[in-house]
């Protein structure tokens, strides 16, 4: 992991951090991602760039955000051909459908379509789309709830990080500490009973009849 730099955030920094934010936002990838990115390239860590982005950057690039949101709803819609199971991608192609029929509706309108079955139909067309924009917009709220999850547990993840490191050199130097304090206490206890032997240990002399005799 790059450590994390302490100097102030340089101009090019923030316009960098920009860039490819607004470019992953555009192409409809996570915030996270463009974080990770930004982060190797100007040598910072991903949490760091995160909150640049969200305190200082992201407030003069309001307007620039909004249009890139408008160009990835775009991409989207060009890339659906085909309809899925799901019923939020199931309606977006009725709408691609049903914008298709239109299309071809119009192309060949004869004398006997009745101006009635146009209203309705643009009525319908109307609902869907409709629809189609609060469903985009639940998408939307809900990839930003979960960038701004995973951006929580990552700085809880680093803080937590740090504590076990931090735990892990304390207990080493505790269990140092300890294994230095133990061969002190068994030095002593050794010097101690051999002090305690010299005492008691009794000592003799031979008498002129040749006998021994205590010395006390």
């Amino acid at each position: 992991m790059t450590a994390v730099r302490q100097d102030a955030w340089s101009p090019d920094d923030d316009l960098i951090l920009a860039e490819v934010t607004l470019r992953n936002i555009r192409e409809g990838s996570t915030q996270l991602a463009a974080f990770e990115e930004v982060g190797e390239r100007i040598g910072r860590t991903s949490a760091a760039c995160g909150f640049r982005w969200n305190s200082c950057v992201r407030k003069r690039y309001e307007d620039a955000i909004q249009i890139s949101k408008q160009q990835r709803q775009k991409r989207n819609y060009l890339k659906k051909q085909t309809v899925t199971p799901t019923s939020q991608v199931s309606s977006l192609a009725v709408f691609e459908t049903e914008e298709r029929s239109f299309k071809q509706d119009v192309s060949s309108l004869d004398e006997g379509l009745s101006v009635d079955a146009v209203i309705r139909f643009l009525r319908g067309f109307k609902t869907t789309y409709q629809d189609l924009s609060r469903q985009i917009r639940l998408f939307e709220k809900e990839v930003k709830d979960k960038d701004e999850d995973i951006y929580r547990l990552r700085i809880e993840n680093e803080r937590l990080t740090r504590e076990v490191n931090s735990a892990q050199t304390d207990y080493r130097t505790v269990n140092d500490d300890y294994k230095t304090l133990i061969q002190i206490m068994d030095r002593a206890r050794r010097l101690t009973v051999l002090s305690s032997e010299e005492e008691v240990k009794p000592r003799f002399k031979m008498d002129a009849n040749g006998n021994l005799e205590r010395i006390e």
